[in-house]
């Protein structure tokens, strides 16, 4: 362990927490899912996954990171057993995998910050404009390099003097710049069908099982449970802190920052956009609703410019708070092999430059690389809840409520029975589902094909060879876990 390297408060902790819980997931997914499954209707079962699979997961992570004081791989290995480091290897692979493309949509938000603030975005065809930069040689590989660069130096000074320093920075400034937005779609005439359309459910739509099956992934990819990224920031917790408290601070503190995104851009598009321009907006992917939609529907409304700049900001700040969190991953993980942290960050970064590369360069690899390692977050999830099975239901329970939880209702027996029994069925639900989608709808030709963008095969192939190389690794992979 360094000196001097605990997080200094529970809300330097939180605030951490919250950078790597909030994310783009929030600003530009959620808004769209939620449009797409009937508003207020989906924040019913959005909101009861929050306790049935994300803060039980972040609890366990909290618990298992704290107690073995390292990251992923040698807990695993602490924990289960040495035999068992290529599980939290996985866990790294995945989340890493995800870093390398991150990084180049943390750049894409960089630079449309400095773009919605010239004006450019008003005087252009905001499509044109984002095909000429994303098929860009040099721009958004440029971009992806200062974004991986800025993590990279920000994790280099520590925990207390670059991690949380920075959140205590970038979250309350995501904040407040949400706050903003959603004060200035307040008032646009209009604006209320869209309001109510966000929070009035129509409760007979609860039969809908894609409605339930959207906000179980939703929570799963936007709240961080199960990527291992609490897990490396627990490893600097104090050993009095309330871990229970914080979960659920950082679980639903992430849920209202969804919340305010949708209400800044669900409202808008009712209020400026025709019906079938709105449907077509949120049916246009993260990407296209973010740079091509959004910039026409604030260029409609008067301060345009200044409001689209607040919402690349906050989008960037997001962005950049959750690329810290998977850099600490990545560098932790070297870390416990041991390595010096400055030396862990340069690895990570010069490996991450090379690496996002081809996702900086090719929006089909970007494409590719989110479909499959946002679907093996879903296997990162449930092996975070073996592991905390594994290493003693009994032990384990006793020690989160012995040390940690205060309040009855997130005892042992409701988070572990979650953990062993919900989780499980929930993943292999959500999971199996993802897998129809590929077979049955993105690509029912070519599902097999491991070449193809979203078919089950490239996911196969791809998870396929990292779990070779772990197992052929383990033994390296977990030395020194257990001393």
């Amino acid at each position: 362990m360094e000196k001097n390297d605990y997080f200094t408060s529970r809300w330097g902790l939180v605030l951490a927490g919250l950078g790597m819980a909030v994310g783009t997931g929030n600003l530009w997914r959620f808004p769209r899912i939620a449009a797409q499954n009937e508003g207020g209707t989906f924040l019913i079962p959005w909101l009861i996954f929050l306790f049935a699979w994300s803060i039980p997961l972040l609890l366990a992570e909290f618990s298992i990171g704290r107690r073995t004081r390292r990251g992923p791989i040698h807990a695993f290995a602490r924990v289960i057993g040495e035999r068992s480091a290529w599980m939290g290897g996985f866990v790294v692979v995945t989340s890493v995998m995800i870093m390398f493309y991150y990084s180049v949509v943390t750049g894409w938000t960089l630079k449309y910050v400095f773009v919605a603030a010239s004006g450019t975005l008003a005087e252009v065809d905001s499509a044109a404009y984002w095909a000429t930069y994303s098929g860009s040689f040099w721009q958004p590989a440029l971009f992806h390099v200062v974004a991986i660069s800025i993590a990279g130096l920000v994790v280099a000074r520590g925990i207390v003097q670059g991690i949380e320093r920075v959140n205590r920075l970038l979250i309350p400034a995501l904040f407040i710049l949400l706050l903003v937005a959603v004060a200035r779609t307040m008032t646009l005439p209009g604006a209320r069908e869209g309001f109510a359309f966000l929070f009035i459910p129509n409760l007979s739509s609860l039969t809908n099982y894609r409605i339930w099956l959207e906000a179980l992934t939703q929570s799963a990819w936007s709240t961080g449970a199960g990527w291992g990224l609490i897990l490396s920031y627990a490893v600097y917790v104090r050993d009095g802190e309330d871990i229970g408290k914080n979960a659920l601070m950082i679980g639903i503190g992430n849920n209202v920052a969804s919340v305010l995104a949708a209400m800044a851009i669900i409202p808008a598009a009712f209020a400026l956009l025709p019906t079938q321009a709105a449907q077509d907006a949120m049916a246009a992917g993260n990407v296209g609703l973010t740079f091509i939609w959004l910039p026409q529907l604030f260029n409609r409304i008067p301060a345009g410019q200044i409001f689209l700049t607040v919402f690349f900001l906050a989008l960037f700040c997001a962005a950049l708070s959750s690329l810290i969190a998977m850099v600490e991953l990545a560098a932790r993980a070297l870390i416990d092999a041991g390595l010096s942290r400055v030396s862990a960050v340069r690895i990570v970064v010069a490996v991450a430059v090379l690496l996002g590369l081809p996702s900086a360069l090719s929006l089909q690899v970007f494409e590719n690389q989110d479909w499959v390692w946002g679907l093996a977050l879903m296997i990162s999830g449930l092996l975070i809840a073996i592991a905390a099975i594994r290493c003693g239901f009994d032990s384990f329970g006793t020690a989160l409520t012995a040390a940690d939880l205060k309040q009855k209702w997130l005892t042992d027996r409701l988070c572990m029975r979650v953990l062993r029994y919900l989780v499980p069925v929930e993943f292999t639900v959500m999971f199996g589902w993802w897998m129809y989608q590929s077979v049955a709808v993105y690509d029912p030709e070519g599902w097999w094909n491991p070449v193809r963008i979203y078919s089950v095969g490239t996911c196969l192939a791809q998870w396929g060879i990292a779990l070779i190389i772990l197992m052929a690794c383990n033994r390296r992979l977990g030395r020194g876990a257990i001393a």
